[in-house]
């Protein structure tokens, strides 16, 4: 029992300790766990250029791509190839080239440009890659 003075006692049992612990780490758990696989603003489809001719492809299984890091030349595109029981895409973090969600298929894209560009999938923010994109 603790008391203030000039107020009345308050009694702290274990068990109302306990509940209000385990209350919100409850609300916490939950408030994490409702975040989980909700993706921040995604930038709009980029449509896949599928008659193009991967000069690399790369696969994203079990929540990573492979290999997550590759060096093509201008001119050149890479084919992402989706495999496994989950979702995933390929999302730009300039946004030039984004797919949809998919657990099967494939997305290709064209880099005409030279440069570093980092990619992600919006729903398993563990798997990153980098497309490096130099002069031929």
């Amino acid at each position: 029992m603790h008391q203030h003075a000039g107020s009345s006692p308050v009694v702290l049992s274990r068990r109302r300790v306990f509940r209000g612990l385990f209350g919100l780490l409850g609300t916490g758990a939950a408030v994490a766990l409702a975040g989980c696989g909700i993706p921040g603003k995604k930038p709009d489809l980029v449509p896949s250029q599928d008659d193009a001719k991967a000069a690399l492809t790369i696969r994203a299984f079990d929540n990573a791509y492979e290999p997550k890091n590759a060096t093509i030349n201008v001119g050149q595109a890479v084919r992402w190839v989706f495999e496994g029981p989950a979702e995933h895409d390929v999302v730009a973090g300039d946004g030039s080239f984004v797919s949809e969600l998919m657990v099967k298929g494939s997305y290709t894209h064209r880099f005409e440009t030279e440069g570093d560009f980092p990619y992600d999938c919006s729903i398993h923010p563990e798997m990153v890659g980098m497309i490096r994109v130099i002069p031929n």
